[in-house]
């Protein structure tokens, strides 16, 4: 099943990468964001 094969535990993305879309926010603010961002226990 493709599914089982090309995605990680059924879902389509991968624990450890992230891909978004920011519209028109500056670049200040988009870094402002990720800074202020905790990491995951």
């Amino acid at each position: 099943d493709i599914a089982q094969r090309d995605y990680y535990k059924g879902v389509l993305w991968s624990p450890s990468y992230f891909a978004g879309s920011c519209g028109g926010a500056a670049i200040s603010i988009i870094r402002q964001y990720i800074e202020q961002q905790e990491t995951p226990s």
